[in-house]
């Protein structure tokens, strides 16, 4: 196929891919004017972000999608209203929203430094006691507009009720479905700041950091830890706890060529797929009909690189691309951890079997569907 119409065909997938995703006003500038208005039964979640996205001034802004070579710190408090229903996020319909039935910004500042931004995360930690002190990184995936992570990252915090100092670590996606060539260079550049990220939380007084990517995002986290392992300069022993794939926009091949260089982790990376995940298929196509890593059908193959595998494939998605099932099951993570926590036990049969698989099967008011998890025997 000539390259003209192989770019064609390229820019219908994505303008479907587009309407899949609906047509409803996103959240640009001004989507994060503040709103201190207390509510009763609201919840209020401060979260830290490192970015490499450019700072605006514009009023509710914070951050747009250009690039910049340093890397900038704020801290923004979110609040969640008292009807949220759990996977949800309760867009305003306009900012600066209503607090009793929407997600809405009560505040936020810059940091201008690392020290700043330790210096923070150090006093947030200290709510907790020693040896229990833990931090949730998350980073976003491809077309998410700086509010769109923020809010989905707090929707993940607030539903999964844990005790962990949230960090939200955003790179410079334009968040246009068209502009996919734009986000995977923006990717490609943020693995530094990552890198930088990662051993900033490894130097404060966190006793663990557990890490979740979803999407594009979780190529610049296996990069960022491929570089980690590289240097030789590696963060102090035991810190880095649970890593978390969801949707993972690999390439399989990339993702073994990186596994080769890190070694399997001494706590596996845990992989969150589902094989009916559209926006998957379409960056198959783009990628040369080479398989992503979140729509593998191969969970074997997975579990021998140093993998646990989620699959949700069973699972009725909220969204049109089926691209942000993870975001449902943060409601779950305590069950979840549990079961990681007690190993997954081998089945009983006498043939030589490929992985170890349980299911966790939750009430019918938190999810529709089982979900599997694989392991390696």
């Amino acid at each position: 196929m000539r390259a003209g119409g192989r770019t064609y065909i390229v820019g219908a997938c994505l303008f479907s891919l587009a309407l899949l995703a609906g047509c409803a006003s996103r959240p640009e500038a001004g989507a994060l004017v503040s709103n201190a208005t207390v509510v009763q039964g609201a919840t209020s979640h401060d979260i830290l972000v490192a970015t490499t996205r450019a700072r605006d001034d514009r009023p509710g802004t914070f951050f747009n999608g250009d690039r910049t070579s340093s890397l900038n710190f704020a801290s923004i408090e979110v609040s969640v209203p008292p009807s949220h229903k759990s996977g949800n996020i309760e867009w305003p319909s306009s900012p600066p929203g209503n607090p009793q039935t929407d997600f809405v910004t009560r505040g936020g500042e810059f940091l201008d430094s690392d020290k700043q931004f330790i210096a923070q995360l150090n006093q947030r930690l200290k709510s907790q006691p020693r040896g229990h002190r833990k931090v949730l990184l998350f980073i976003h995936g491809y077309n998410t507009l700086f509010a769109e992570g923020l809010y989905r990252f707090t929707q993940v915090v607030h539903d999964a009720r844990g005790s962990a100092v949230p960090v939200f670590f955003s790179w410079a996606s334009r968040g246009k479905t068209l502009d996919y060539v734009y986000d995977n260079n923006s990717a490609t550049i943020a693995r530094d700041g990552l890198e930088r990220t990662i051993r900033l939380l490894a130097a404060s007084d966190a006793d663990e950091i557990n890490v979740v990517a979803h999407s594009m995002g979780t190529w610049v986290t296996v990069e960022a830890f491929r570089q980690i392992k590289i240097s030789g300069l590696l963060p102090p022993g035991g810190k880095i706890g649970t890593v978390v794939l969801a949707a993972p926009d690999i390439d399989i091949d990339v993702f073994k060529s990186e596994m080769q260089r890190i070694g399997k982790p001494k706590k596996p990376f845990l992989i969150i797929l589902s094989k009916d995940d559209r926006a998957l298929g379409l960056s198959r196509f783009i990628a040369g009909d080479k398989d992503r890593l979140g729509a593998s059908g191969d969970a074997a193959e997975l579990t021998a690189l140093g993998a646990v595998v989620v699959d949700l494939s069973d699972l009725k998605a909220d969204d049109s691309t089926n691209h942000s099932k993870f975001a449902q099951i943060a409601e779950i993570a305590p069950d979840l951890r549990k079961v990681l926590a007690r190993g997954i036990p081998k089945p009983r049969q006498d043939g030589p079997v490929s992985a170890a698989t349980t299911v966790l099967t939750l009430p019918a008011a938190v999810l529709t569907a089982p979900i599997k998890i694989l392991t390696a025997n």
